[in-house]
């Protein structure tokens, strides 16, 4: 079966995996998604025994439709390999009743690498498949993690050069100094000033202007995306749900066919939606509960289905998450809209336009599968304290609004269905915020330090993205205004 990718905002455009890849975001402004969300054609039996290679292999061939087998297999191996520092890649450890799907064992210490180990392979593979000659210019916006996951996943690939937009006070200083001290000859890290949706709306500006691409192409260059809008950066996000499940039925914990709930924490809704393509897929998920922290955008629109992004923007100590504009979500309203990309792409512009859309009822009920709510400061610090109090597990801060919610599901409703929590950073990552959150003494020791009380209490080695800098030097220092991401972006490619 071959799938092809059209645009959120019109059905007519009409693309290949590859091709969607490469453009990482439609002309229109839209997200491409596939036409259809194929079935697993393994059974869980079948996929219990499988490797996390394995599995990738059977979930990312049923999407990525035009690659080869051996042209998929390659990009594969090479992102998932010694890079991980755990075999699994993705273990799963239960803690208080609940199983942590530990998605940061990669070489940035967080979900992002599950993907962005593998898009740079798929993305150079992509452009031989489409004979492209230009060469291609990563054009990417961070709340903190995808910033230094792509960073690290493109340094010295030949054919490519790397732009990173972040928010200058908008992340952790470890988050900060993974990116700033990024060695690779094509890479290039900015501070602006102003948030991450600022930076993210001035990305999408850029790859919707016409001249600029004329301009770029001129000089031999296009643009491509590392954020999670690229189809090329989701569907290895799959991989990882299916591989949690089959992991429980290889473990004896669940029944095949039994169900189970997933909670992401969740900011750009790109991890929560692949959870929803795994669902599609013949995963048995139950619930998706959706945890969000005080910017709680996405538990006000599953409660009332109105999406509001006119709102005071706040800082939390889970940065990543700090988003009022979700961009994965249109995925979600163009298919709970019918696939009707003409609905969606009103809806967009109203977005746009008002900072507001309003879902009708018909579409409310496509939203069945979803729970939404969120954690406020003090309960996201209050469960990292009792969970490590009760178990001597320590979550960081994003994963920990993830745990406070599904608590709050639980007292809600009552439901004891198996739960799987996506656990998405490294503690090590918010050293200062986890460390305060167990105990305040800690407060007056430098990050570094942190680091390592928190390997002493947890009991766990610090992970060699954190050791590496601890001395690194710093390689980056271009700041600019929201205003003038392109005039950067231009001085940076000689334009």
């Amino acid at each position: 079966m071959n799938i092809m990718y059209s645009s959120t905002r019109d059905a007519s455009r009409k693309v290949t995996a590859s091709q969607a890849i490469l453009k990482g975001l439609s002309e229109d402004g839209g997200l491409f998604v596939p036409d259809q969300i194929p079935v697993l054609d393994v059974s869980f039996s079948e996929l219990s025994n499988m490797t996390y290679q394995e599995t990738a292999y059977a979930v990312m061939k049923q999407f990525l439709t035009d690659f080869t087998q051996e042209e998929l297999k390659s990009c594969i191996r090479a992102a998932y390999d010694s890079k991980f520092d755990t075999e699994e890649i993705a273990p799963l450890v239960q803690a208080d009743g609940v199983y942590y799907l530990e998605l940061f064992h990669g070489a940035t210490i967080a979900f992002k690498d599950m993907a962005l180990s593998i898009l740079p392979h798929l993305l150079t593979t992509a452009a031989k498949k489409n004979q492209v000659q230009n060469e291609i210019v990563i054009l990417t916006a961070t709340s903190g993690d995808t910033g230094k996951a792509a960073l690290a996943g493109f340094a010295d690939v030949k054919g490519t050069k790397i732009i990173v937009f972040y928010p200058k006070n908008g992340v952790s200083p470890i988050q900060e100094k993974q990116m700033i001290t990024q060695k690779g000859e094509n890479t290039h890290v900015v501070g602006i000033h102003g948030n991450f949706d600022e930076a993210q709306t001035g990305v999408k500006q850029m790859f919707a202007d016409q001249e600029l691409e004329k301009e770029l192409a001129e000089h031999g260059y296009q643009f491509s995306s590392a954020n999670s809008i690229n189809i090329g950066r989701l569907v290895p996000q799959i991989v990882y749900y299916v591989y949690a499940y089959a992991r429980l039925l290889a473990k004896g914990e669940i029944q095949d066919g039994e169900s189970i709930n997933v909670v992401v924490p969740t900011g750009n809704f790109g991890n929560i939606l692949a959870a929803y393509y795994a669902k599609n897929m013949g995963v048995p998920i139950a619930k998706l509960i959706c945890a969000s922290n005080e910017n709680k955008v996405l538990y006000d629109f599953f409660e009332t289905g109105k999406y509001d992004k006119n709102r005071e923007f706040m800082l939390t100590s889970s940065p990543s998450m700090d988003i009022l504009i979700s961009s994965n979500l249109e995925r979600l309203i163009y298919r709970i809209a019918g696939n009707d990309a003409q609905k969606n792409a009103a809806l967009m512009k109203q977005l746009t336009s008002e900072g507001v859309y309003e879902i009708t009822d018909e579409m409310k009920a496509g939203l069945k599968d979803f729970y939404g709510n969120y954690a406020s400061e003090q309960e996201t610090a209050g469960t990292i304290r009792e969970l490590y109090k009760k178990t001597g597990y320590v979550l960081d801060t994003h994963t920990a609004v993830a745990a406070a919610v599904y608590q709050k599901y639980q007292a809600q409703t009552g439901d004891q269905t198996k739960t799987v929590v996506a656990s998405t950073a490294s503690p090590f990552k918010f050293t200062r915020s986890v460390m305060n959150a167990i105990d305040e003494s800690y407060d007056s020791k430098s990050d570094f330090e942190l680091a390592d009380e928190l390997s002493k209490i947890a009991n766990v080695k610090i992970p060699k993205a954190i050791e590496e800098i601890r001395t690194a030097q710093v390689l980056h220092q271009t700041e600019c205004e929201v205003s003038e991401m392109k005039d950067v972006v231009k001085r940076f490619l000689h334009v």
